[in-house]
């Protein structure tokens, strides 16, 4: 799966966790490896401000998704974040930058997935899905996090012990 990610906003981002989080919500919808995502942090020159904009490049066809049995290359479009946009909304949720990045990341790739919630059940469906990605994005990090913790205290221990925590044959 190709991603590419472009930051001209000037706030600076862990371009690499909005990624992993684009690359999360794709497997997550079983989007086929062979599909590329663009996507762009930056200021919009449109009137009013706004978060996230997804601009869906290939059109996927009808009832044929990205991951059917024969997949073939798609550009399944661009998503663009406003970071200093999303900075305030943000602040307002009582979440970090970076959370709510994650949130517009996923909400773009289901809209670029052909999800909407212009009519109640719609957004019904497409909110659903969206908290049920990244509350599952979350525990990952957590437990990725956890892990983190887990690897570098045994690191401490066992440099305490005088072993450096690596076999014979990785020494060698």
């Amino acid at each position: 799966m190709s991603i590419e990610i472009a930051n001209e906003s000037g706030i600076d981002v862990d371009e690499a966790s909005i990624v992993s989080a684009a690359r999360f919500a794709l497997d997550r919808m079983e989007v086929s490896p062979l599909a590329e995502l663009s996507m762009h942090e930056r200021w919009m020159d449109l009137p009013g401000p706004t978060d996230v904009m997804a601009f869906p490049m290939d059109e996927l066809e009808v009832g044929r998704r990205p991951d059917a049995a024969e997949p073939s290359p798609a550009l399944l479009g661009d998503i663009v974040l406003c970071p200093a946009f999303a900075k305030d909304q943000a602040r307002k949720a009582g979440h970090s930058l970076l959370d709510e990045l994650h949130l517009l990341t996923v909400h773009g790739v289901l809209h670029l997935l052909g999800y909407d919630h212009a009519e109640p059940e719609e957004e019904r469906e497409m909110f659903a899905l969206q908290n049920r990605i990244l509350a599952d994005f979350q525990d990952m990090l957590a437990a990725a996090r956890k892990q983190d913790v887990q690897r570098s205290s045994d690191d401490r221990l066992l440099g305490a012990a005088g072993l450096d925590g690596r076999s014979d044959s990785e020494t060698s």
